[in-house]
């Protein structure tokens, strides 16, 4: 007989839990956050850059200050010809920076520090902008063709960007609510609720990165690698349920 009831017990409960899921399935997320359902949506958009900047560094190694000098400005002429050569305005393209230099000391056998100079080193700095990124693209990989004519120069900080990130990140944003909106719809169907009017919205960091990259982070990222970008926008919303 007690076993009866324990059974009895047990299936009432049992009952009584399914009554209660089925009544928090339909009622769904319309009970959640006094009646509202907060959604992410996303919107992307792959853009190619439209200018460009790079870094020559040149570098000069001579026993003393003067040599450097004398050095790179007779260097400085053949990489303004070069540039000239890739189709860049050596006048509006192209900054030619001051020089920066610092001592070598000799090292007695040793290995002990000593006063003495052993050469002196000197690096100029010659900035590249354009907006054919392609002709930047060649001009990093091609730069050291400078070093058969015994040019010790290299490529740095080569950056790409896009001008119209602007009307893009309102465009996406645009898109990525919209998304938002789609979400909620498909997840209040099943309760047989609809979206009302959205109660708030907050923006997402954008994340710019190269096109094949799945790199996200809190803080937003900003690739200035590739040519080629990913642009995603994120928007998350409040909706009204009706």
């Amino acid at each position: 007989m007690l076993e009866r009831i324990e059974k009895l017990q047990i299936a009432i409960l049992g009952l009584l839990l399914a009554f209660g899921l089925i009544v928090a399935v339909k009622s769904g997320v319309s009970q959640f956050a006094r009646n509202s359902v907060s959604v992410t949506g996303s919107a992307y958009e792959i853009v190619e850059s439209d200018s460009g900047n790079i870094e020559l560094n040149l570098s000069v190694r001579r026993p003393t200050k003067t040599l450097a000098y004398q050095a790179a400005k007779a260097q400085v002429p053949l990489v303004l010809d070069y540039l000239k050569s890739k189709g860049f305005d050596t006048e509006k393209d192209v900054n030619v920076k001051s020089v920066s230099g610092y001592e070598t000391y000799r090292y007695t056998p040793n290995g002990v520090n000593t006063n003495e100079i052993a050469y002196y080193n000197l690096s100029q700095s010659i900035t590249v902008k354009s907006d054919d990124v392609n002709k930047i693209k060649e001009t990093a990989l091609d730069i050291t063709s400078l070093m058969d004519k015994g040019i010790d120069i290299e490529a740095r900080n080569i950056s790409y960007s896009y001008s119209g990130l602007s009307d893009l990140k309102i465009k996406l944003l645009n898109k990525a609510t919209n998304d938002a909106k789609q979400r909620a719809s498909a997840m209040l169907k099943s309760t047989h609720n609809s979206v009302g009017k959205i109660e708030s919205v907050r923006m997402g960091v954008f994340q710019i990165t190269p096109v094949d990259s799945t790199d996200v982070s809190d803080m937003g990222i900003n690739d200035t690698s590739t040519i080629e970008k990913k642009i995603t926008a994120v928007s998350n919303v409040t909706f009204r349920i009706k």
